[in-house]
């Protein structure tokens, strides 16, 4: 049987801790995930017309922000350059698909920031539709892709 994965962020006695990244040598890191905002007919009708402006590109520049702010937020996060971060959001029949796409060239994936990107641009979707709808649900966020770094490269499989 092989030998159980160890989470990499606990020292030998159980304390939670930052990883030491300082030896490892910078290559180029890409990471995408993505989120579902489920939302009714009647939300979707009146997006156009939404007093607070088009929740869409209110939750693109959101996700932008939050991904720069990662290491704010997720407690043993490194801090990032990155050097480029987009999110996108498109409307579908149901609801909102949202992609965060986030690269570096440094010592640490980026993943957790495309996850936080497109987890805050689903938020704020919700902040800017929940006066319609109570029963908006958000879904689906996880890791679509990533390149880069020593654990290798993965592509979620299509469902």
């Amino acid at each position: 049987m092989p030998k159980p994965a160890k989470l990499s962020h606990f020292t030998a006695s159980g304390r939670a801790a930052m990883v030491d990244v300082g030896a490892k040598p910078p290559t180029r890191r890409t990471a995408t995930a993505s989120a579902f905002v489920a939302l009714s007919a009647k939300v979707i009708f009146a997006l156009p017309s939404n007093p607070k402006g088009n929740p869409l590109e209110v939750a693109r520049i959101a996700g932008i922000q939050a991904a720069k702010r990662t290491a704010e937020l997720i407690p043993m996060c490194h801090p990032l350059a990155l050097t480029h971060i987009d999110v996108q959001t498109g409307l579908v029949a149901d609801g909102v698909r949202i992609t965060a796409t986030a690269s570096t060239v440094g010592p640490t994936g980026v993943e957790m920031e495309a996850l936080t990107a497109a987890a805050v641009a689903a938020l704020t979707v919700y902040d800017m539709t929940k006066a319609l709808d109570k029963s908006i649900v958000i879904r689906e966020i996880r890791l679509e892709a990533k390149s880069g770094g020593k654990s290798g490269d993965f592509r979620r499989e299509k469902q």
